[in-house]
């Protein structure tokens, strides 16, 4: 299913919105890794997973979207698996951690969380330590929205260096703040790569989602 959508997806993105601008895919490593993004559109995770393949990933979603039967099949034949927001619980470290570990699939982590925060969280270096492999910082500056796609504006994607966390040391809040700043220092630099004068507008949160 996922060879099957990729090689469906990518060339409809081609013929409406022409070949993504894509930065830097040279520094990804080999073997598994963790690509870190600013959450800034759903596309976001499509987008990025496009222009990594071949390698594989797996996707962390919000338990809310595997209710139904159909959506829970298929998002499941993408490598996805549900996370609790509000309560993400040890399987939210458990299980990418494992995947890492064991399978051949990397994963995309959003260290936000949300497209309505710009505050960097600390998952995904504990998971980085845990499955000892290292975050790959990416910036996706648009399109945001399908309808948008038609449009002219390209996609474009830029990749960092590789960040590598070392298992000896102690993820307390110091060491977390500096490695938020090397992450986010790092999205500075690529969105500046990719075009200096872009600027991010972070949508407003709905007043119905709690997440």
């Amino acid at each position: 299913m996922y060879d099957f959508l990729v090689h469906l997806v990518n060339p409809f993105l081609n013929l409406i919105n022409g070949k993504a601008i894509i930065k830097n895919k040279d520094k990804l490593p080999k073997g598994n890794y963790i690509i870190v993004a600013p959450h800034r559109s759903w596309l976001d995770p499509v987008i990025l997973a496009l222009a990594i393949y071949p390698k594989k990933f797996s996707f962390m979603a919000k338990e809310e979207l595997f209710k139904g039967r159909f959506a829970n099949w298929f998002l499941r034949k993408l490598n996805a698996y549900p996370v609790n927001r509000v309560n993400p619980g040890p399987s939210a470290i458990k299980k990418p951690v494992n995947q890492l570990r064991k399978t051949q699939l990397s994963t995309i982590i959003f260290p936000t969380g949300s497209r309505y925060s710009s505050e960097l969280k600390g998952g995904a270096l504990m998971i980085a330590k845990l499955a000892n492999v290292p975050l790959v910082p990416a910036v996706y500056q648009g399109p945001f929205s399908f309808g948008a796609l038609f449009s002219r504006k390209k996609r474009k994607i830029a990749f960092g260096d590789p960040i590598y966390i070392d298992r000896k040391e102690r993820l307390h809040e110091e060491t977390l703040a500096k490695y938020e700043q090397i992450m986010q220092d790092s999205f500075n630099e690529l969105d500046n790569q990719l075009d200096p004068h872009f600027h991010y507008d972070m949508p407003k949160k709905p007043a119905d989602d709690h997440f």
